[in-house]
């Protein structure tokens, strides 16, 4: 049988009775005969089993898990400008040009 408390509206005092769930709920004060109300306490809950609590182990999804920091290129070294698509292969040609003179004059005069 579930145990119900009541406060009254009169005098403000708080008692508890054992009623059957089909029992009408009371309506009189014992002490003063004035009309009384039910309290409704807060229920205890308790979950059991893994996944309701943050300490709980278990393997993160791909959407909680942080993204990847991106590396700084290291300090002192020239970033290339972004250029258009046909001007970057021409700096690349003249860049290869360049080497490959380097190499040619390195040998000749070894």
């Amino acid at each position: 049988m579930p145990l119900y408390e009541y406060e009254c509206e009169s005098c403000g005092i708080r008692f508890e009775r054992m009623q059957h769930f089909k029992d009408e709920p009371l309506k009189e004060c014992p002490e003063c005969c004035g009309s009384v109300h039910r309290v409704i306490q807060p229920v205890g809950i308790i979950f059991k089993g893994s996944g309701f609590y943050i300490t709980d182990n278990r393997q993160l999804s791909s959407t909680m898990r942080e993204p990847a920091k991106q590396l700084e290129p290291p300090k002192g070294t020239e970033e290339k400008k972004a250029l258009p698509a046909g001007e970057s292969s021409k700096v690349e040609k003249k860049e290869a040009k360049k080497a490959v003179k380097k190499e040619g004059k390195g040998e000749a005069a070894g």
